[in-house]
């Protein structure tokens, strides 16, 4: 089984990948600014939880020194202000830093996450994420890269977002209401990036993924306040209220952002795969249907008891 170094392990999806590549008997180093606010991963024998500057190529490269495989999963999608910068820091410069230090450490294979329309449109999050793929692309590392939809599951920022704003407001403005998703779950996100790791096939490949079925945001909401048991009234505004919207929420500190100037920009552009990357990996798309009701509105504990059960304790 392999050494695998990550980079985001901490984060939704990474908590997910970690699960299932220990599971599978690797040996996996998640690199955390903060070591011991990570304890939910500590209780993994195969798991070791590093506290690195990721951004500083010296030691980034340290770290990687005998793995087999680098995953980055380092993502945003708010930044403080409204400028490039802190997109271009988490997606751009973290990418640029860690191909040298991969490069530094013989590390040949990289596993990427990325966004569906990346380099698409005009917000920063897109933009960067496709200068970020660009960056891998022309590496000569053995990479490949995944481009999800909007990520569903246990603590997702979709539907649990989402259910939090449904229980303080009757009515619920939306903008953007019109966009398209494919809603992909987080346990098939992180069965696709661990089979793609030993597959020839996934070698310069990126994969879009998507779960089976497509919805509108607005009617993920009114979805989301039917299994809450709530009568909401769901009301697409405008896009000049919504760029509104988003420049109220720009300064704000980001933990209290709700909406976004770039948060519109991206949701400009429909979030669908144009292939089935999943089934490419022999993975069979969870509807979301199947899952949201196991989580949803049964608030912290539940989360825990999710945690538990995938933990096995």
């Amino acid at each position: 089984m392999g050494k695998i170094v990550i980079l985001g392990g901490t984060g939704f999806v990474g908590r997910a990948l970690v699960d299932r590549l220990q599971a599978e008997g690797h040996s996996v180093t998640v690199l955390s600014r903060n070591r011991e606010r990570q304890r939910q991963l500590l209780v993994y024998p195969r798991v070791r939880v590093v506290s690195a500057r990721v951004y500083d190529p010296a030691e980034l490269a340290a770290h990687l020194r005998g793995a087999d495989v680098a995953i980055n999963l380092v993502g945003i999608l708010n930044a403080s202000g409204r400028s490039a910068k802190g997109f271009e820091r988490a997606h751009v410069t973290l990418t640029r830093t860690l191909l040298q230090a991969c490069r530094e450490a013989g590390v040949t294979r990289l596993v990427q996450m990325s966004a569906l329309q990346a380099g698409q449109g005009d917000s920063h999050y897109l933009q960067t994420r496709g200068q970020a793929e660009t960056l891998v692309r022309e590496s000569d590392l053995d990479w490949t890269m995944f481009q999800p939809s909007v990520i569903f599951g246990p603590g997702d920022g979709l539907f649990c977002r989402f259910a939090s704003l449904l229980k303080l407001t009757p009515v619920l403005p939306l903008a953007r209401a019109h966009a398209r998703f494919a809603p992909v779950y987080v346990h098939d996100v992180a069965a696709a990036m661990s089979r793609s790791i030993d597959r020839p096939e996934a070698l310069q490949r990126i994969y879009p993924l998507g779960g089976p079925v497509q919805a509108t945001l607005a009617e993920l909401v009114r979805y989301t306040a039917q299994v809450l048991g709530l009568r909401r009234v769901i009301v697409p505004i405008p896009d000049l209220l919504a760029r509104l919207q988003g420049l109220a929420f720009d300064f704000l500190p980001v933990p209290l952002k709700l909406f976004s100037t770039d948060n519109y920009r991206s949701l400009l552009l429909d979030s669908l795969p144009e292939r089935d990357g999943l089934a490419e990996l022999g993975i069979r798309a969870t509807p979301f249907a199947d899952v949201v009701p196991s989580y949803l509105g049964h608030g912290r504990q539940s989360e825990l008891d999710d945690y538990r059960s995938e933990a096995g304790r």
